[in-house]
């Protein structure tokens, strides 16, 4: 026998709260690019293209999904983004899988499994994609997020590599007419020189233990440095007086450091020294920086040199001197919005074909061919029948010229070119129509 349980009796959910439980929407964090949208974004594509193509970085696409050993040993296991961010997902083979973070630990994977090595150093490469992390939606980051990037690994640990990156990254944005541009700039030191500053840090954060943050309660002992990239107002207020990793430097990384700011100063690229950039990755060494605009509250993006990476990855070839930044799309889309930057504006059409009746229809379905080999922009509107209004939609589009096939014109084979501008009409055979028109654009 079934037992029924007594519920207390509901409210009938509304019309609209009916169809918006039962419609589909998009993930949360995730969101469609709408067509109204494209332009600025096809527009940050060439601009960060034909940045790559200038200084001699090649396309590479690496697969969305990778091993989850390369995030966790590449990014590090104490960061936010192994920690709390990751998509991570089993394979029925039992491999663990993740939705790419972020694309330098990928790249490097890449470069050694095939052969990049080998070719002539450095190997400077480009990259333009979506990235995905699993953290709380907010203005300017979504769950699926798209970067591109620079990055040149190998050949030597060369300050100039550096400052190449961080001046290829300012002109991509140059390019698109952003303007009010800033670059903060730090070191991280090598091994040797942040070995003495982690316990500087942790000194001084001792004293701060009961007021620090749960998660830098942690990060004091698991990786010091991580204090120093907390968002906590709290902890941000703490890390004021914190000791600068600029005054604990080994000689050579001085001298690095040095180089690259000279290399900024030839250039005449203002930049702001930032103690405490550390950036949220482990695999950094040495050069850290971001870049901002005075119109968007945050980065627009940032990067650094990974000279570890490779071994932190395992690879047997473990010394790869390595410099990279990335850039995050959404937000130099947002920030094109605020300045009133326009997007890529698509080839305009010269003339608009108007059909009339199911003869007319199959005629003009095969003359837009003709136009297209041709490499005229022809633009339809194949579903509507009326001529008014297909009249009004050729006016709605700003185009010269409409072309008007009846069930007449296809028996005649003729066609009619009206003038939009003056209303003017004219008739031509149809197999001439292509030349006619070339003739008035």
């Amino acid at each position: 026998m079934t037992k029924l349980l007594k519920q207390k009796k509901q409210k009938k959910p509304g019309k609209a709260e009916k169809e918006n439980k039962n419609s589909l929407q998009s993930p949360k964090g995730m969101r469609d690019i709408l067509p109204l949208e494209q332009p600025l974004w096809e527009k940050v594509k060439k601009a960060s293209q034909d940045t790559a193509n200038f200084y001699n970085f090649s396309k590479i696409d690496t697969p969305i999904l990778e091993k989850a050993e390369v995030f966790e040993r590449g990014i590090g296991v104490s960061t936010d983004i192994v920690e709390k961010e990751m998509f991570v997902l089993k394979t029925k083979g039992g491999d663990r899988l993740v939705l790419r973070p972020e694309n330098t630990a990928g790249i490097v994977r890449a470069y050694f499994e095939n052969g990049m090595s080998r070719m002539p150093q450095p190997t400077k490469l480009y990259y333009f994609g979506p990235f995905f992390r699993h953290e709380q939606p907010q203005a300017g980051r979504y769950r699926q997020f798209h970067q591109y990037g620079f990055e040149i690994l190998g050949g030597e640990d060369d300050p100039v590599y550096d400052a190449q990156i961080i001046l290829a990254g300012i002109r991509a944005l140059e390019e698109l007419k952003i303007k009010n541009l800033s670059l903060q700039i730090n070191s991280v030191g090598c091994r040797n020189c942040r070995q003495v500053y982690r316990r500087k840090i942790q000194e001084y954060y001792r004293r701060f233990s009961a007021k620090i943050c749960k998660d830098c309660k942690r990060r004091a002992s698991v990786n010091p440095l991580r204090l120093l990239d907390c968002k906590n107002e709290k902890c941000q207020l703490i890390k004021e007086d914190a000791p600068a990793m600029i005054n604990y430097l080994c000689s050579p990384c001085r001298s690095h450091f040095r180089e690259v700011l000279e290399y900024l100063d030839s250039l005449n690229l203002p930049y702001s020294l930032n103690n405490f950039l550390v950036r949220g990755l482990d695999y950094y060494n040495r050069t850290v920086f971001e870049i901002f605009s005075e119109s968007y509250p945050g980065a627009l993006g940032g990067g650094g040199r990974y000279d570890y990476l490779a071994e932190l990855l395992g690879m047997k070839k473990s010394d790869l001197p390595a410099v990279g930044v990335s850039f995050g799309v959404e937000r130099i889309v947002e920030l094109m919005k605020i300045m009133d930057i326009s997007g890529l504006s698509k080839p305009k059409a010269k003339a608009f074909l108007i059909q009339i009746g199911k003869p007319a229809k199959k005629k003009a379905f095969l003359l837009i061919e003709e136009f297209h080999k041709a490499g005229i922009k022809v633009i339809e509107s194949l579903g509507k029948e009326s001529l008014r209004a297909q009249l009004k939609v050729a006016d709605k589009e700003g185009v010269e010229m409409a072309l008007i096939l009846g069930q007449r014109e296809v028996f005649e084979e003729n066609i009619i070119i009206r003038d939009m501008k003056n209303g003017v009409q004219e008739t031509a055979p149809l197999s001439k129509v292509v030349d006619e028109v070339k003739k008035r654009i």
